[in-house]
């Protein structure tokens, strides 16, 4: 332990003699070719006025959304309903490690960018390009990026508006007439739901060709009298078996990406 913390301290010491040789020497020598390397200063000061106050709160929102942008991936695009519906598969077939869940959430990730596409081609149009040729303010961006998402969302739930209906009672605000009136602080947890309510429910149609293999089999080995042998390692095969010979990989994300509006 005194060695590893004395390894540490040395290399510490080493790093803080080099860094300032190496930060005089920029200063110093110029860069090859005439080119001016960039100096980055960071400065921390009393605001001066409310300006530079709300600039600095608004800096710190921008790194708090930058740092929840894949909470926002899931829980707003159509991922959510993609992993579930993975993992549900691969416990319904009784697997352990086959596949890994990275590549399940590889898998869904890529088949999340293809049901998106539209909507994300959709916000990079209307909304980032003005905006990186300044045709646009930084507010109208936000409207325009959070326009195609919300009716995304309202989409999927377009013939169920009960999460909708629930979280504006428990806010206490009058019924929707359209979109509009729904704020997206309401649609975001209302399709939350939504999406998990559809994903159980496709996970217990998955469920249930698999759970007669099980009881077959169980039923076969309880009149056979091996009631030592455990019935998931014989119910394994005939799920794979079954599973390969419907196609089971593509016609699940055929029907997924159909469920989809």
């Amino acid at each position: 332990m005194k060695g590893k913390t004395l390894c540490l301290l040395i290399i510490l010491i080493t790093v803080g003699a080099i860094c300032p040789l190496g930060l005089r020497a920029q200063e110093q020598a110029p860069a090859p070719g005439g080119l001016a390397l960039p100096y980055v200063d960071l400065n921390i000061r009393e605001a001066q006025n409310n300006r530079e106050v709300v600039l600095s709160l608004q800096l710190l929102l921008l790194l708090a959304v930058l740092s929840l942008a894949p909470s926002i991936v899931i829980l707003m695009t159509s991922f959510l309903r993609i992993a579930i519906v993975f993992d549900f598969i691969k416990r319904a077939l009784s697997l352990q490690q086959v596949p890994p869940n990275q590549i399940l959430m590889g898998i869904a990730l890529f088949l999340t960018l293809f049901i998106m596409w539209p909507t994300f081609e959709t916000i990079y149009n209307d909304s980032l390009k003005p905006f990186a040729e300044g045709e646009i303010g930084l507010e109208e961006t936000y409207r325009r990026a959070e326009l195609p998402l919300r009716l995304f969302m309202h989409r999927q739930m377009s013939s169920d508006a009960t999460n909708i209906r629930l979280f504006m009672r428990m806010r206490n605000l009058p019924k929707p007439v359209s979109l509009a009136d729904v704020p997206t602080y309401i649609l975001i947890p209302a399709f939350v739901l939504h999406e998990l309510t559809v994903a159980f429910k496709i996970g217990i149609l998955l469920f249930i060709p698999f759970i007669i293999i099980d009881m077959v089999v169980a039923s076969t080995l309880m009149s056979m009298g091996m009631i030592m042998l455990p019935p998931v390692m014989i119910s394994l095969p005939f799920k794979l078996i079954l599973f390969v010979l419907v196609d089971g990989w593509s016609l699940l994300t055929m029907e997924i990406v159909k469920s989809f509006r």
